[in-house]
């Protein structure tokens, strides 16, 4: 029987000899390997602290003492731990095990983090709680040294340290990467303590001369009592964490249980705000994810688990290469254009830009506020920088992007990758807040490409914006074939139609971004519905969502209704702001808009959390057909009497349609 088979909570853990504690850990590994090969999710993060996983549950009781990680896309040697092995098989799938800490799953997850930097401002939260209540309890902290890039990770570090009564733990695992190798001050500071040899040669050489000998082991560990002496006189005092007032104990070999134990139990014992800097390998018992140089198995889909290569055939082009390439081919032509990285170079998809320009690509480590502040001030010496990020990144910087670039008019462009819904990370990973908080902007124009020509056209419009920034956003999901456009009128394109370019238009559907396709599907659908029969439908796209295109605002002021649809939040959404703005220039036409509600979706595929919400092909046909009922034969029986009397009448002589009719609460029902 497999030692793991016996473990369904940290009590069994800490039963276990030494000898079978490091037997278990091998296990993990290849449980590891077996089972996310297969899900997709964090595999290298989580190769990398198996053994530091293993020695904070033996010493610490979870969950009477609080485990906080940062970034939990390394917890799933904790999930292992705490009985959810048998529950693998669903790892990211819908109504299954998620990919971060879940309060839902596990007593023993406190905290559902996956975005960085904010454990420690948690762990002092909680530890002061504690401390109130006079509880024997200490909290532990697991953070990455990519992680310590953002700021408010310092934020906390400084507050903590003013507080030397908090029962708290903080670990570093340090491994030199976040997604990409570490950069910044701190990284470099971390790397000359974890690559100096003299420190860990001189314990090496004392360990071999003492371990031998009668209670040699015993020994050992009691000279670790003196071991930060021995440090700073050999690679000097540790500033980076002393100048704060908070106690330093490393660094330490993440990988040896041993070692790992005995400085975890020191650290415990002190009873106030304590670091251990344990020094990991990510992907560490995989020679795939080792040799990996981009980011070591950061995360996966479905791959081979002896070879480590993708599964199954691609989708097709991914909207990140076609940005890429993009990037290169203006970077050439502008010189004046940089890029800024929050860590995330080959993710974001600047790793090619950055080959080609080393000395216009700049990566600011975690830390989206910085990255757009600094943007700004690039743009204030003449230069126009692309700032590329995940869409659900940018919440952490609409500060600087409202008062910073905003306010200065700024010609920044940030890119959004991952926008709308992306599905198996869950609810903070879903792009879906963009379009809201940056509408709020003053002067902000935004753009959801459609397909790559879409893309390609409005990122060379956005380099040559000086008086404010420009925000593209783009999805996950695969880029789809080339949109064709029936014509075009000004900024407006014009994806389908039923009737000709001057006949009356029953329904506006407004489409944005990678809702396109669906929603040109979703017009054919209802211009084959016998009950439709005739029905003038339309579907737009503009070429810029905001501001809102003066051509849109006159087409849907012509239309008898408008559905606007798009995969980003209703409230404060796109077509919010289209029916805003058609209120204040006295148009009252009926806009139904298709988005999502103000929600946290689960973690499902993005297929799945499409169909749910009424963003398909099938969804968007529906809504849009019980608007249309709604409206009766008051309002479409009216515009088809109209299309066959125009198509009869000189073109200055086409009636124009009566009052539009008003929706009641049963007709919105009926919409939605």
């Amino acid at each position: 029987m497999a030692l793991l088979d016996t473990i369904h909570g940290p009590e069994d853990l800490r039963r276990l000899t030494d000898a079978q504690t490091v037997e278990l850990a091998d296990e993990i590994r290849q449980f590891l390997i077996e089972h996310v090969s297969r899900t997709g999710g964090h595999l290298g993060p989580n190769l990398g602290v198996v053994e530091l996983t293993l020695a904070i549950h033996r010493v610490f009781s979870s969950p009477q003492d609080p485990i906080v990680f940062d970034t939990g896309h390394q917890s799933y040697v904790h999930k292992i731990i705490t009985g959810r092995a048998d529950q693998f098989e669903t790892l990211r799938q819908e109504d299954g095990l998620s990919g971060y800490p879940s309060r839902a799953e596990s007593e023993h997850d406190w905290v559902e983090n996956s975005h960085a930097s904010t454990s420690l401002s948690w762990a002092e939260g909680m530890a002061e709680g504690i401390r109130l209540s006079g509880r024997d309890r200490t909290v532990v902290a697991v953070i990455g040294d990519g992680a310590l890039t953002g700021g408010m990770a310092w934020e906390a570090l400084d507050s903590i340290a003013a507080q030397q009564d908090l029962r708290l733990v903080i670990i570093v695992n340090d491994n030199g990467r976040s997604y990409y190798p570490t950069v910044g001050g701190l990284a470099n500071r971390l790397s000359t303590i974890r690559t100096d040899p003299r420190y860990e040669e001189t314990l090496d050489r004392i360990k071999q001369l003492v371990t031998d000998k009668p209670l040699g082991r015993q020994v050992y560990g009691l000279m670790h009592g003196v071991k930060t002496g021995m440090k700073d006189a050999l690679i000097g005092d540790q500033g980076i964490f002393s100048d704060l007032g908070i106690k330093y104990l490393g660094p330490v070999d993440g990988h040896d249980l041993d070692a790992l134990e005995r400085v975890l139990s020191l650290a415990k014992r002190y009873r106030q705000p304590v670091i251990v800097h344990a020094i990991t390998s990510k992907g560490k018992g995989y020679p795939a994810a080792e040799h990996d140089e981009e980011d070591h198995f950061h995360t996966i889909g479905a791959v081979d688990p002896l070879t480590g290569r993708p599964r199954g055939l691609s989708k097709g082009e991914s909207w990140t290469a076609a940005f890429s390439a993009t990037m290169v081919e203006i970077g050439d032509a502008r010189p004046d254009v940089v890029a800024i990285t929050a860590a995330m170079l080959h993710p974001v998809g600047l790793a090619s830009f950055a080959a080609r320009f080393p000395d216009r690509i700049f990566d600011v480590g975690i830390a989206e506020q910085h990255a757009l502040t600094s943007a700004a001030g690039l743009a204030a010496m003449g230069y126009h920088p692309v700032v590329a990020l995940y869409s659900t990144f940018l919440n952490r910087a609409f500060d600087q992007l409202l008062m910073d670039a905003g306010l200065h008019r700024a010609g920044v462009t940030v890119v959004l990758d991952r926008a709308g819904v992306t599905g198996s990370d869950g609810a903070s990973h879903n792009g879906m807040w963009d379009t809201s908080i940056c509408g709020i902007v003053p002067g902000i124009r935004l753009s959801c490409p459609r397909d790559r020509g879409h893309l390609e056209s409005v990122l060379w419009q956005a380099v040559e914006v000086d008086d404010g920034p420009t925000v593209i956003r783009y999805s996950k999901d695969h880029m789809p074939a080339l949109v064709p456009v029936r014509r075009s009128i000004g900024g407006l394109d014009v994806l389908f139609q039923t009737r000709g370019d001057r006949d009356p238009i029953d329904v506006l559907l407004v489409a944005h971004g990678q809702v396109c396709a669906d929603t040109v599907a979703a017009a054919e659908l209802l211009s084959g519905d016998h009950g439709l029969d005739g029905a003038g439908i339309t579907v737009v796209s503009p070429r810029w969502s905001l501001p809102i295109d003066q051509d849109l605002l006159a087409m849907a002021a012509s239309a008898r209704a408008v559905v606007s649809v798009e995969d980003g939040l209703v409230i404060g959404g796109l077509g919010s702001r289209l029916s805003t703005e058609l209120h204040r220039a006295g148009v009252w036409t009926p806009v139904l808009e298709l988005g999502i509600d103000s929600q946290y979706l689960p973690h499902a595929s993005r297929s799945s959390l499409m169909h749910r919400l009424g963003l398909d092909a099938e969804g968007i046909a529906e809504s849009t057909r019980g608007l249309m009922t709604s409206l009766g034969e008051d309002g479409f029986g009216d515009a088809r009497r109209l299309a066959e009397q125009s198509a009869e009448l000189p073109a200055d002589q086409v009636p124009l349609p009566g009052p539009r009719p008003q929706i009641g609460q049963e007709g919105v029902d009926a919409a939605r």
